[in-house]
Formats: C-alpha cells, sequence, structure tokens
C-alpha cells in the first residue's frame, strides 16, 4: 500500500520528535551481536567530547607505519592476508586485482571464509591479474572480473580460490541470511560492448561453503540490469534493498519484492523467472509532504523522509537504462548510492558524494531505511572538505558495516587521504586506519580507497581492502565500544 504524503505528514505530527528534519540521530547499538561496553564511565565520557585524540571517540592518534602500508591507533596490528601478484590462488595464479566488497562467513572448525570482488571492467587485456577463468564457474569469457574465496584459519594459513569469473566491474554486494554472497555488477555493458559477448548489468549469487553451487553461473534478472552497487536482504519479509552508483541522471534506491510463496535460500534466486516479483523505485517525501527530488536536499542529520515505492517500468533497461525511465517528479535520486549493510532491523545506505549535478553539494551521507516506518533518516553527514590533500576530515564514504562495537564502520573513497573511519550513534566521526601505501609520486602522491569493511564472525577482527593493487588486510586490537 503506497504511504500517500499526506498519510507521512500525519504520521509526522502523531510520532513528534521522532520525525523531525533536525534533532539527534537514533541510535546504531542495537545491531545483532553488539558487545558489552567494556567501561560504561568512559564510553559516557567519550559520548560527550569530539576530535580525532585520545578524549574524543575512537582510539586515538594515528600512528605512521614503517613499512608504509597502514597507520593505525596504538595497540592495533595489521596483516596481509592476500596481495594481487604476490599471493596465490590455489591453481597457482596469483590473487587477481582490484579488490573490492568483502563479506565474513563462519567456517568449519574457526575457519573464517571471505567472499571478496574484484572491480575489473573490460576485457581481460586491459588487466595484469584478472579473476582467472576457472572450469565450470565462467559466466562470459570476455570479462576479467568476478571473486575469490579467501579461507583464513585460525593457525594463520591462507587459502584462495576462485567463486565466480567471467563477470564485470564486481563493486560491492551484500552477505544474505542464508550464508551466500551476492555480488553486483557495476555496469550497464551489453553483449558487443567494450569486448563483452553477454550482457552485464546483474546481481550473481556465489556460495563460499559449497564450490558446486557456484557452478555454471546465472544472472539474477529479477533484480534488474543497470549499474549494481550494493544489495540487501530484509530477513523478514524477504525484499532486496539495492543501490545504482549512477550519474547522468544521478542513480536510484530500488526494492525487490518477491512473488507471492516464494521463499529464499541457498540456490533459490538463480531458479527465479527474470521477471519475478517487482521491482521498485524509492520517491520520498519530506514532512510537511512535500516531494523530494534528491536525497542530497537534506542537510541535517536527523531529517526524515517518507518512502513511496514506485514500480518500474522495464527491468533489463536494454533500449532505455533503467533510471532514465523515470522522469525526475516521479522518483527520488542521489549521485553515487554505493555501499549498504543490514542492522537495527533497517538499511544502512550510503550516498558518497554530491556535486554540481545535484540540488546540494556534500562529501558523504549515511541514511538509514526502517522499512517498519516506512522511513529514511539521515544519520551521518560529511561537508564538503576544503582540503582532501591534509588528513584530518573524512570525505567519501562507500563501502559499510554495523560494527559489534556499536556504531559503523565505513571505508573512504575519497580524495587525497584514505581512511577507515567509525561514527558512533550520535553521528560523530573518528580515524581507524589510514592508507599510507603510495602508488603515485612523491612530488603527487596518491593514495588508493579502502573497500570491502567487514568484522570477522567472531568480532575481533576487522577485514580491509586496498582496492589498487589489491591487497586484504586483517586489522586486531583493544577494540571497545563506541
Amino acid at each position: 500500500m503506497p504511504l500517500t504524503r499526506r498519510q507521512f505528514s500525519r504520521q509526522s505530527a502523531l510520532t513528534g520528535a521522532g520525525v523531525v528534519l533536525t534533532g539527534a540521530v537514533g541510535t546504531l547499538a542495537t545491531a545483532p551481536g553488539a558487545l558489552a561496553a567494556e567501561d560504561a564511565a568512559d564510553t559516557a565520557e567519550q559520548a560527550g567530547h569530539g576530535g580525532h585524540g585520545s578524549h574524543g571517540p575512537g582510539y586515538g592518534p594515528l600512528l605512521s607505519d614503517p613499512e608504509k602500508i597502514l597507520a593505525l591507533p596504538a595497540g592495533f596490528s595489521y596483516r596481509i592476508i592476500t596481495h594481487s601478484g604476490v599471493t596465490k590462488l590455489e591453481s597457482g595464479e596469483f590473487t587477481p586485482s582490484n579488490h573490492d566488497g568483502t563479506a565474513t562467513f563462519e567456517g568449519p572448525r574457526g575457519v573464517t571464509l571471505l567472499v571478496n570482488n574484484h572491480e575489473l571492467k573490460g576485457p581481460r587485456s586491459g588487466w595484469k591479474y584478472p579473476v582467472p577463468l576457472s572450469e565450470g564457474l565462467v559466466y562470459d569469457p570476455a570479462a576479467s572480473g568476478g571473486c575469490s574465496v579467501v579461507e583464513v584459519h585460525r593457525s594463520g594459513e591462507v587459502a584462495q580460490w576462485v567463486g565466480i569469473a567471467g563477470t564485470s566491474t564486481n563493486c560491492a554486494g551484500g552477505r544474505t541470511p542464508w550464508g551466500t554472497w551476492l555480488t553486483c555488477e557495476e555496469t550497464e555493458d551489453l553483449a558487443g560492448k567494450n569486448g563483452m559477448t553477454k550482457d552485464h548489468g546483474y546481481v550473481f549469487e556465489v556460495d563460499p561453503c559449497d564450490r558446486r553451487a557456484n557452478r555454471d553461473p546465472k544472472p539474477i534478472k529479477a533484480f534488474g540490469r543497470y549499474a549494481h552497487e550494493a544489495v540487501v536482504i530484509d530477513p523478514k519479509r524477504g525484499h532486496a534493498f539495492l543501490t545504482e552508483d549512477a550519474s547522468g541522471p544521478n542513480g536510484l534506491l530500488f526494492r525487490w519484492v518477491p512473488p507471492h510463496g516464494f521463499r529464499h535460500g541457498r540456490g533459490q534466486l538463480r531458479k527465479l523467472a527474470d521477471d519475478a516479483g517487482v521491482l521498485q523505485a524509492t520517491k520520498c517525501y519530506d514532512a510537511g509532504g512535500r516531494f523530494v527530488d534528491d536525497l542530497s536536499r537534506a542537510t541535517k542529520i536527523g531529517t526524515v523522509y517518507g518512502v513511496d515505492w514506485v514500480d518500474v517500468p522495464d527491468r533489463d533497461g536494454r533500449t532505455v537504462s533503467v533510471r532514465k525511465q523515470f522522469a525526475d517528479k516521479d522518483i527520488t535520486r542521489a549521485r553515487k548510492l554505493e555501499g549498504m549493510w543490514w542492522g537495527d532491523g533497517g538499511v544502512y545506505i550510503v550516498s558518497s558524494y554530491a556535486r554540481e549535478e545535484s540540488p546540494v553539494q556534500h562529501d558523504g551521507q549515511v541514511w538509514f531505511y526502517d522499512p517498519k516506518r516506512r522511513a529514511l533518516t539521515l544519520k551521518v553527514l560529511l561537508g564538503v572538505n576544503p582540503d582532501p590533500s591534509k588528513d584530518g576530515a573524512f570525505d567519501g564514504p562507500d563501502n559499510i558495516t554495523v560494527s559489534p562495537y556499536g556504531g559503523l564502520v565505513i571505508a573512504e573513497d575519497g580524495e587525497g587521504v584514505q581512511h577507515l573511519f567509525g561514527a558512533t550513534e550520535r553521528g560523530r566521526t573518528y580515524p581507524i586506519a589510514r592508507n599510507e601505501l603510495n602508488i603515485g609520486t612523491a612530488a603527487e602522491p596518491e593514495y588508493s580507497e579502502f573497500t570491502g569493511v567487514v568484522f570477522s564472525p567472531d568480532g575481533r577482527t576487522l577485514y580491509a581492502n586496498i582496492q589498487t593493487p589489491g591487497i586484504m588486510l586483517a586489522i586486531t586490537g583493544p577494540w571497545k565500544r563506541q
């Protein structure tokens, strides 16, 4: 049933402070698996201070790394798990490059399994380390991207193999409630374009626990064909939420509603008909019932928008891209819709930045969608960074995860200095790590984005990637509640 502007306005009035355009951020600390505070007094003290020092939220200042890879707070350390062109798959081939979205899974006997996207676009000849074309796991033999599966043992031993190959521009994705990974193609290339032999722009499922389930890859066409970024499954309702990273015009936030009687589970998505269920895009209203054309309109933390959902006319978008099938008055757009994560009964959603193409400029937003209230709330807002080359301010949030220690951990894909940073339940940010691997020159340094931020199943290790050249890192230390 659509949520009308009048209904949302009435709902806003009835719920009072819960639906306002400004105010305190709702708590992020109720995520499944949230850990108890080690020191309530220390937590209370942190909540009352800001900045990046030891008296604010977080873990104190970042200390430079003698190895020039990763700066971390005192007491923290890292380990390289995979390194493109250095470490090898079990086949003997080198680890593919351009690490991106990642998820962790609990394996047997204390093993941690990770599925790691490789964001490689275009023909294989354009990349030194594309995803190997493992027999039976290839969708399009002309495409460079795919996923690797990484197995980390308690002993420290690491094994790697291909989960899917022959896909393109595997950016983010999402972990399913039944223990698989959905990998997203951030492209709209059709067969015959950029050397491709099959259509791209789809979502594929990868099972880290059952290699046989990954054979003969099949796109989930019911989710639509567009520049997919991330996907999250609502474990209660079965809806899929999907982001689109696109411009000209700006991209959309989607919801897929499964057909009546469909039950999620391992291997079920690949059985869906191409037109199964309903794919929809967001249409937002403010508390006064006014239509919101773009999420960049929100300029204060605590802003709440009511959400309606509009059916997509042609989800495969072969003739007209999905986002171009709507007039601007019909839906709500946003620039650089990126990472997503399920937690606290809803979906955290990143808009990485907005520039001249958007009504209002910013350097990052994190939203929370509550499916029960059908409302989007702005949790984190980063103003335009005046000097990205200087350490301190954050910009360009991308991949995101809900922390077992409260709040969020976010991978930065901005300009200049790149960080992993946390956001507290009050929307305040603090540094966790800084990329010190210079892939530029001494005169003109350049630092790759962070990707694939995710905690291990036991919450003790934070995994993250440096996308270029492609390094997976495991970070450990004195984590505490934020």
